[in-house]
């Protein structure tokens, strides 16, 4: 499957709305883009607070535009810094990744395209829940 992703497409994606990310105290702006198993591209950027435990990361604001936009699992996912260049989720992003994308979310890291199950070994997720 990660031969028939646009990756430069999704790359791309997530350096434009990066530029909209609000980062008046770090100064890092962050985005980062989706492709969903519908085909949709889903973005979002860093939103931070004064209280900077109320910050939102790139992938928080994505995966809230999954959620209002209907919906869908991710199948593909990057994330940019201020530079444009490939960066890696935080731990808190990785595990909401893993909610909407599961172990066969393709993610783009800064060692080359890995699967969630790299990203995030030994998850947990919803499958534990219904034990």
């Amino acid at each position: 499957m990660s031969n028939t992703i646009d990756w430069e497409a999704l790359r791309a994606a997530a350096r434009d709305v990066m530029t909209r990310g609000y980062a008046p105290y770090s100064h890092y702006p962050v985005g980062a883009a989706a492709l969903t198993d519908s085909g949709d591209v889903v973005v979002g950027c860093n939103v931070e607070n004064a209280a900077y435990g109320v910050t939102l990361c790139a992938e928080c604001s994505l995966v809230s535009a999954l959620v209002t936009g209907g919906g869908g699992r991710l199948v593909a996912f990057t994330c940019v810094d201020r530079d444009g260049e490939t960066i890696m989720a935080c731990g808190r992003c990785r595990q909401l990744l893993w909610e909407h994308g599961g172990a066969e979310l393709l993610v783009d890291t800064t060692s080359g395209i890995r699967p969630m199950t790299e990203v995030l070994p030994e998850a947990f997720g919803p499958e534990q829940l219904e034990r």
